[in-house]
């Protein structure tokens, strides 16, 4: 059974990494992430503007925790509180036990396993704490880093094809008991 409750908010460690909750803190690296072309290139999303855009978007997921509606992770390094990126679960269905991925590292750590080791700690959280037993990922089909991280964690791609975002492959990865 899913077990979604988000209260103390669930700090995870890995080796390198604090994956902990956002703050109105972070709004110049999370106005640095989403404003970051090369990032925004396969996420098919209008980038932030100002800081009030991240504010707003900070404000946003953070009243979406409370509610359990999804939970949102900043990526730090441990032994300098660095900023690196995020990692979050979403559009969570008790009536498929599932839950969607999704991550964004700023491209300065990209190639160092970082979100490797962040998305190992994340889908034993999801499998392990939430109990679900399917996480879904959606990437685009030329973001082969994305591609290479989900298939390293067994993730299959799917037959199925979105319609409306054709550009776009459905990978799942489902939890073996």
């Amino acid at each position: 059974m899913v077990n979604i409750n988000f209260t103390p908010f669930p700090v995870l460690t890995t080796e390198r990494l604090t994956i902990r909750q956002l703050s109105t803190d972070d709004s110049q690296d999370i106005f640095a992430l989403r404003s970051d072309a090369e990032i925004n290139k396969y996420l098919g999303r209008q980038p932030s503007k100002t800081i009030d855009d991240a504010l707003k978007f900070i404000n946003t997921i953070n009243d979406n925790i409370k509610n359990n509606n999804s939970i949102y992770w900043v990526i730090s390094l441990s032994n300098t509180n660095t900023f690196v990126g995020t990692i979050c679960l979403f559009d969570f269905s008790t009536e498929k036990n599932s839950c969607e991925i999704g991550y964004e590292l700023m491209t300065v750590f990209q190639g160092q396993g970082i979100m490797k080791e962040a998305t190992q700690a994340v889908i034993n959280y999801a499998f392990q704490t939430l109990q679900f037993h399917k996480i879904v990922a959606f990437t685009h089909k030329n973001n082969l880093n994305s591609t290479k991280l989900l298939t390293n964690f067994n993730f299959l791609q799917s037959k199925e094809a979105i319609k409306e975002y054709p550009d776009f492959t459905i990978y799942t990865l489902t939890r073996t008991i």
